[in-house]
């Protein structure tokens, strides 16, 4: 048994740390912020990134383009019902989403909520550890491992566990600094 085998769990927590942050808003235009909204197209709800092309015009612009211009209404319906706080401009072919300036009070909120998903994020990494430790003793108690060799493990997952709520930190720090960038 070996703690590295559970390092791809680690992995997961934080690559869904990373795409569950990229759609937070920041004072750029960025695709991950509509990718996934949902958008009723041909009797279901799909993805944005399902029915249009995603384009960046320039930092505080995004263009979409539906494959489709059937969809174009549902598209913008779509993303004035998203909460993204957005006015999309249909132009009969494209829609185009000028970002406005985030206020002081959005930011604030943004980092709110950033945080949220920083602590959630180091939840799943204790629950990890959790499923690690368990199993560690579990081995002991069936005297697979000595009780040398457990303390081991348990100080191997404990050190793991640091390293990346120390990534889950770097991360927001990052983010936060995107955030709060006028």
């Amino acid at each position: 048994m070996f703690i590295s085998d559970f390092k791809g769990d680690f992995d997961k927590v934080i690559e869904y740390l990373k795409t569950d942050i990229a759609g937070l808003r920041t004072g750029r235009a960025n695709s991950a912020m509509v990718e996934s909204i949902m958008v009723e197209a041909y009797g279901t709800h799909q993805g944005l990134k399902a029915v249009a092309s995603i384009m960046i015009q320039d930092a505080k612009t995004i263009i979409l383009e539906p494959w489709d211009k059937s969809i174009l209404a549902n598209v913008e319906k779509g993303i004035r019902d998203s909460g993204l706080g957005i006015n999309p401009q249909n132009d009969g072919r494209i829609i185009r989403l000028a970002l406005p300036e985030l206020t002081s009070e959005r930011r604030t909120e943004l980092t709110k909520v950033l945080h949220t998903k920083l602590e959630a994020a180091r939840i799943s990494i204790r629950k990890v550890r959790e499923e690690v430790r368990e199993l560690v003793m579990a081995e002991e108690k069936d005297s697979n491992i000595g009780e040398d060799e457990k303390f081991k493990l348990l100080d191997d997952v404990d050190k793991m566990v640091k390293d990346y709520n120390e990534k889950i930190k770097e991360i927001g720090e990052q983010k936060e600094q995107e955030i709060n960038t006028v």
